[in-house]
Order: structure tokens, then sequence, then C-alpha cells
């Protein structure tokens, strides 16, 4: 017990100055910061928003109030069931962001267990979970996501299932590369000759050296699950109205993008500065976790 409790001690105080170093790195770049700042004011606006505009997402103005333009009564106009956009904007901000962190990280959760488990164990459990990892990765994304939530539902949850189904194979593979390093360790070895359970060695031992990459993945995968919820509800397979989400936002909007283009503009910027911020935070995360530039 007194050699674990060492050993543990060893990789807190690595670990402690790891983190520190890559925070001071990840404050010097530029894109990266630039891409935190915005993806904070953006997530700030869609949760203080409907706080200060108090107007009902769902309800439809009586009388002929479709495709307003934009005015003080309403900023971003109305759409073309007479619905405050603006309203609408902050709600399917909502919707959309959670969408992303919920299956990003639900995704990079079980992709960092399977990797974990087939690389410790190794052998027949390794060649199993892989070749399952295999197939998936040959299937047509994109295509069977709308397959899969035309079968599941049309919602929030059922398009969060539908995504986690199809995105943890990246995580899965990335992990257990690096856990095929780790086992080569003198720690691993030190580990194991104490008699530390494999479920110990593997979340208490393991995990913490993987998470750096851990972090990039999940980054970059909230932007991609916001793309696909937005491509997804955008082809009427996703978010349904009147929930509003921005990629349902963008469903009829075609129509009107001569006579009234706000309707595209408004949440296509959205995701397209949202999903840009989420790229550069994990260029920056990337680049500031490089084990390559740690002396």
């Amino acid at each position: 017990m007194a050699t674990e409790y060492a050993l543990e001690e060893v990789e807190k105080k690595e670990t402690y100055s790891y983190w520190r170093m890559v925070f001071k790195r990840f404050r010097k770049h530029k894109l990266a910061m630039t891409g935190l700042v915005i993806l904070v004011a953006i997530i700030i606006t869609v949760i203080v928003g409907p706080l200060i505009w108090r107007v009902d997402p769902i309800a439809q103005l009586e009388g002929p109030y479709e495709l307003l333009s934009p005015s003080r009564d309403h900023p971003f106009g109305t759409d073309d069931f007479a619905r405050d956009v603006l309203a609408r904007w902050f709600a399917g901000g909502k919707i959309s962001l959670m969408i992303g962190f919920a299956a990003a990280v639900s995704a990079t959760i079980i992709g960092a267990v399977v990797g974990l488990v087939a690389g410790y164990f190794g052998g027949v459990v390794d060649a199993i979970l892989m070749r399952i990892v295999d197939i998936l990765l040959c299937i047509p994304t994109f295509p069977l996501l709308i397959a899969l939530a035309s079968v599941l539902g049309k919602g929030v949850w059922q398009i969060i299932l539908v995504i986690v189904v199809f995105g943890w194979m990246g995580d899965a593979r990335l992990v257990r590369s690096v856990v095929l390093s780790l086992k080569e360790e003198q720690f691993t070895e030190a580990a194991k000759a104490i008699g530390v359970s494999p479920s110990r060695i593997m979340f208490i031992h393991f995990l913490p050296n993987v998470m750096a990459p851990i972090i990039v993945s999940t980054t970059l995968g909230i932007g991609s699950s916001i793309v696909y919820e937005a491509s997804i509800s955008f082809l009427g397979f996703g978010v349904q109205a009147p929930l509003a989400s921005w990629g349902n936002m963008l469903q009829n909007a075609q129509q009107y993008i001569w006579n009234a283009p706000r309707l595209v503009w408004y949440p296509g910027l959205a995701i397209f500065i949202t999903v840009l911020s989420f790229n550069f935070i994990g260029d920056g995360l990337r680049d500031a976790m490089d084990p390559k530039l740690y002396r």
C-alpha cells in the first residue's frame, strides 16, 4: 500500500505540473483564446438572453405578422409562422449547444471505456472490440444517422442517442493506442507487481494519461455534433417544431432566401461561428497538450 501511495503521489505531481504547462501554453494560442472568448459570449447570450427578451419562442403572433423585417418590437424580425426569430434563436442555441455537449461527452465516455478495456486486456477482447469498431467505421455515417433518427423518433434525446451511437469509435481507437504504449511503462509493471486490480490500473493510472487526447477529441466532437444536429434537423428528421434549434430554423428558410435572407443568416452564422470556435479551441488544446513539446 505504501508503494502504491508513493506511486500515486508521483503521478499527481507530474500531472499537476503538466496541466500548469498546458494552461500557460493555451493562453498564448491567439486563435484558441479568440475562439474561447467567442464561445463563452455565445453561451452567456443564449442563457441570459431569454431572461431579458421575455418572448415565447413558440407563440404565433395574431394578425398578418409573417416575415416581418427587424424592428424595435422584433429585432430579428419574424419567421413564416409569425414567431419571433430572436426568441427562437435563443431557444435554438440552448438546444443545439446542449445536443452538442451531451452527444460529444457521452460518445467520448463510451469510446474511452472501450479503448481502455481493449488496450489493457488485449487478445480476444481487443480483437472483438476493434472488429466492431472497424465494422461501424465502414458504414456511411450520415445516411445511417438519418435512417436511425427516423426509426428512433424525432426529438432532442433521440438525436443525442443517434449521434452517440456513431460517434464513439474514433475515441476508442485513440485511447486504445495510448493504452497499448502505457502497458509497457514501468509504473504499470510496478502496479501489477503490488497487486493493483485491472480496473484501478485502467481508471486511476491510465485514464489521467489519456485525458489530453480525450479532451481535444471531445472539443472537436462538440462542433461535429452541432453540425450533425443541424443537418438532421434541416432535413426534418431531428428536433421538431414548435421546438427550435439552429438546425430546424433553417428547415424552411431556403424558401425565403431572396425576400427574407435573415432567416438563413441568423442561425447559419451562429452554427458557423460556434463550430469554428470549437475547432480553434481544439487546435489550441492539441498544440498545448502535445507531449513532444513537453520537456
